[in-house]
């Protein structure tokens, strides 16, 4: 798959779960859901890439001196950003659906 195509997924299956959001706070966070399909995209990549090579470097003839990829660590800060932003859109959704919930209870 392609670095544009899981892009394409990842942007459409955001997308698609917004989509009961009111359409002021899904304005507001499209950036926020481009920026986590782009992470996806880019760690989809970075994730194969250390799969054949680790996350570690280790010195042939010396075990003990190892030596972290920068692959592995730009990876590492891609999944932090990712985990932020998908924690910040779902406090958006948690928060929707109490709004949505507490407009049904006025019928009650």
């Amino acid at each position: 798959m392609s670095k544009k195509a899981v892009y394409q997924q990842e942007l459409q299956k955001l997308t698609e779960i917004f989509t009961s959001v009111d359409e002021s706070k899904r304005k507001l966070v499209e950036g926020l859901i481009e920026d986590a399909a782009f992470l996806k995209s880019e760690n989809f990549f970075l994730r194969k890439t250390l799969a054949e090579i680790g996350m570690v470097k280790i010195h042939p003839s010396n075990p003990a001196m190892q030596k972290p990829v920068e692959a592995a660590k730009q990876y590492l800060k891609n999944v932090n950003s990712y985990s932020v932003i998908i924690k910040t859109l779902n406090g958006i959704l948690n928060k929707n659906m109490l709004d949505d919930d507490e407009d049904l209870s006025d019928y009650e």
